[in-house]
């Protein structure tokens, strides 16, 4: 069945500001209290996690869930600091995991998903996959054998090992359309979300309802899903790092959101380990560079290597890339040895940067290239501790017809375009205002086209109009209103 087109994206600009506007109420602790003792007395499996479609191609998907044996997370119990990052007050680092706020507890059970057309006809069917406690009770469920540019609805169901009662759940997804189809598209991008930062007490962060207004094609999280190191617990083992997924994903609005959008994830230094990271800069606690690879490859629906690139019909190519677990180390000597991508990838997007005929390109990275950035920092292109191969990349990109940068990591809004090569990088900001800072207010660098202090996140829509390809990068306030905006024809 193939997919209708939803929007007319360039004529709606700034579309659905009125229901923008209907924020979700915040709920007062004491429901919070009530969904606690409600949870304690519920058996079964649950799906209190959500689930991921991820990775959509042409023909492919890679579904994701965790089978969970509370039907609530812990209700947050704790007031927070009012200071950036909102850290919790009085928080017992020592107390039971499983009483910290926001916490699920897992639960062995087999899950099977079953994939319908749009029409309702059933298209596949998976076998039941065991959920077990090595994995932390996660399922992974490739899908292979749909058809480009089609919709899909998805259906989970779960059940104890020892059999019971089956728990359902539902979703859908588009494929992506194949390279000669010239479709309109939207997507959106974020980055930077720790757990206290949440601004909605019931659903958690107010962006991800606002950019499931828009109904994306698809998103892309740019890094710092989670913050191991930082308090609320400190994850600096295996229990506490595992929390950290289990809160985040637990929140209502990035649950709903992934129901209906399909997601693709790139990982960054807070949610592999701690800041900067690079392999050989020591454990976290009792976690080491390989236990933060193995919880995220546990927690990311991704198959193969962690850098690929996305062909979305015949406007729009994406480039996923990966910068922590090939780097070098920060505080080597620069030069033409020192890499935070290394060689093989390096080789890898070069072959396929060059081979694309999509319209448009960009790249997605967790750290800029561009920047400006801050002198202190010395772990991204666009610092002098990897001068070298950040010039390299940047006269590369440059040299490309319609080639973009879309960057996660800094905390703040921006626009730059690089004074040497003119290449534009577009930083999507933080998930929520709370958790801006980094940069200080008023500090325009003639690099800087847009610079703003506060959270959001970055839209970005593909269209002909009429029959001229155009792109359309609109950063969004939390709420969705657009603040900022850059036009380009193809």
């Amino acid at each position: 069945m193939q997919k209708a087109n939803r929007r007319g994206f360039f004529k709606k600009t700034g579309i659905g500001l009125l229901s923008l506007m209907a924020i979700p109420k915040i709920v007062a602790h004491p429901i919070n209290k009530l969904l606690d003792l409600v949870s304690r007395s519920n058996t079964g499996v649950y799906f209190t996690n959500g689930f991921k479609i991820a990775e959509v191609g042409k023909e492919s998907a890679m579904l994701w869930t965790r089978l969970c044996g509370q039907e609530f997370p812990q209700p947050v119990r704790h007031r927070r600091e009012e200071k950036v990052f909102r850290h919790p007050i009085d928080f017992d680092e020592e107390q039971p995991v499983s009483e910290m706020d926001g916490a699920v507890s897992g639960a062995a059970g087999l899950v099977r998903v079953t994939i319908n057309e749009g029409n309702g006809q059933s298209v596949w069917t998976s076998e039941w996959k065991e959920a077990v406690a090595e994995n932390d009770f996660t399922v992974k469920i490739p899908v292979k054998g749909l058809q480009p540019g089609s919709e899909y609805s998805v259906h989970w169901e779960a059940k104890p090992v020892d059999g019971g009662s089956i728990r359902k759940v539902e979703g859908a997804f588009a494929t992506a359309p194949s390279e000669q189809d010239p479709v309109p598209l939207v997507l959106t991008t974020s980055t930077c979300q720790y757990f206290w930062s949440f601004d909605d007490e019931r659903r958690g962060f107010q962006t991800y309802d606002s950019m499931r207004r828009l109904h994306p094609d698809f998103f892309i999280h740019t890094g710092d899903y989670i913050y191991y190191d930082k308090p609320g617990p400190l994850a600096k083992n295996l229990e506490k790092a595992r929390h950290k997924w289990h809160a985040m994903d637990g929140w209502l609005s990035l649950r709903d959101f992934y129901k209906e959008v399909p997601i693709y994830m790139v990982k960054d230094d807070h949610d592999l380990l701690k800041d900067d990271m690079y392999r050989g800069k020591g454990p976290y606690g009792d976690l080491t560079f390989d236990d933060g690879l193995k919880l995220w490859y546990e927690n990311v629906p991704i198959k193969g290597k962690p850098y690929r690139t996305v062909r979305w019909g015949k406007d729009l190519q994406v480039w996923l890339v990966e910068g922590r677990e090939y780097r070098s180390e920060n505080t080597m000597e620069d030069g033409p040895g020192k890499t935070i991508w290394g060689a093989e990838q390096k080789q890898w997007f070069q072959e396929t940067v060059k081979a694309s005929d999509a319209t448009f390109k960009i790249l997605f990275t967790a750290t800029p290239v561009v920047g400006p950035d801050r002198e202190r920092k010395s772990d991204n292109h666009a610092n002098t501790s990897f001068q070298h191969e950040g010039e390299w990349l940047r006269n590369f990109l440059s040299s490309q017809r319609n080639m973009y940068v879309v960057n996660g990591d800094r905390h703040w809004q921006y626009v730059s375009q690089d004074r040497e090569t003119g290449l534009m990088e577009f930083g999507s900001g933080p998930v929520s205002d709370y958790h801006s800072q980094g940069w200080k207010e008023g500090d325009v660098r003639p690099e800087h086209r847009f610079l703003r202090l506060k959270g959001g996140f970055l839209s970005i829509g593909v269209d002909r109009d009429p029959g001229k390809p155009q792109i359309l990068f609109e950063h969004r306030d939390v709420l969705g209103k657009v603040v900022h905006e850059e036009r380009f024809e193809g």
